[in-house]
């Protein structure tokens, strides 16, 4: 009878770890954490509210750029409200069904990015190989099917996985490795076997990001045989400079990720330390760093913005 007492208890709470030794110093990180905060969704916001405003950029990679621009702005907000509750209020608490929306939450908007990059490379690969037909190719018809199929991808192959969790007991330790719910933390905490939700989210993870690593690969292995069939260097040069941002913002979403599943599967032995650095950069580096990186790189974007603010400081002057 205890058993089954037991084989039904969850906590009330989850006990969120911010940054291991250095808990002395929140207080101080707090400003610099705000200013990451306010750089990635006013970074993204920008994008977003540039393309949305400019008639020319309204074709089909800035459509793209637009959806990794939200689903950059999902990501920081999705780990906001616990990041500041830490760092801000040393607010460590997470009720146990919040955790499992915002770790439901964090999965599906990382699934859309992987998806999202995957469309920025095939949009690549039509520039590239095809440019004379690129616009009947990527119709926005096509743009907005393939967005719809990324969301929903994402939402249907992530929807299991709260509920994977809910079934488990849960009445031993409570207390997370980071600042906000991520599946295979929570998962490690159960008291029961974990064979299905470890199962199930290697076959989320082949099915999501897996499948879109492999799929990104072959399109630049495709866009490099295409360009080094072009005659001239400059033109060579040329067509590989259209793809850099990209480039960027694959290594930018993947490294970090590569390395959180890598020390959440073998990496046991390592400090607290390494697993929350890693972690944060996870869900933190993308939506700072792709805004940058695509405002620097593309200078229809950057022209764009430039003249948005120029426009603004004449109108605050008159």
């Amino acid at each position: 009878m205890a058993d089954y007492n037991y084989s039904h208890f969850q906590h009330l709470y989850f006990i969120l770890t911010g940054i291991p030794g250095l808990e002395q110093k929140y207080y101080w990180m707090a400003f610099p954490l705000g200013v990451v905060y306010i750089i990635a969704l006013s970074g993204n916001g920008i994008i977003i509210s540039t393309i949305k405003s400019e008639s020319s950029l309204h074709i089909p990679m800035y459509y793209f750029l637009c959806m990794l621009a939200l689903a950059d702005m999902g990501l920081a907000l999705c780990t906001l409200p616990s990041m500041l509750g830490i760092f801000w209020f040393n607010y460590k608490f997470i009720a146990f069904d919040a955790c499992l929306v915002q770790m439901y939450f964090i999965h599906t908007f990382s699934a859309i990015e992987s998806g999202v990059l995957v469309a920025m490379a095939f949009d690549r690969v039509v520039a590239i190989w095809n440019p004379l037909r690129y616009s009947t190719i990527l119709t926005n018809g096509v743009v907005y099917r393939t967005g719809a199929v990324i969301l929903t991808r994402a939402a249907c192959v992530v929807f299991p996985v709260p509920f994977l969790i809910k079934r488990l007991p849960f009445y031993r330790a409570n207390t997370l490795s980071h600042s906000f719910c991520l599946h295979q933390d929570v998962m490690h905490l159960a008291c029961a076997s974990t064979h299905v939700n470890s199962l199930y989210g290697l076959i989320a993870v082949i099915f999501t990001k897996g499948s879109d690593s492999l799929s990104i690969l072959l399109s630049y292995v495709f866009i490099l045989w295409t360009v080094m069939a072009i005659a001239s260097g400059e033109g060579r040069l040329k067509a590989l400079n259209t793809c850099i941002s990209h480039i960027c913002a694959v290594l930018i979403f993947y490294v970090p990720l590569i390395g959180v599943s890598v020390i959440h599967r073998f990496g046991t032995q390592l400090s607290p330390l390494t697993h929350a650095l890693l972690a944060n950069a996870y869900l933190l580096v993308p939506p700072v760093l792709n805004p940058i990186v695509y405002t620097v790189k593309t200078k229809e974007i950057r022209r764009k913005i430039t003249q948005a603010f120029v426009q603004t400081k004449v109108t605050a002057e008159c």
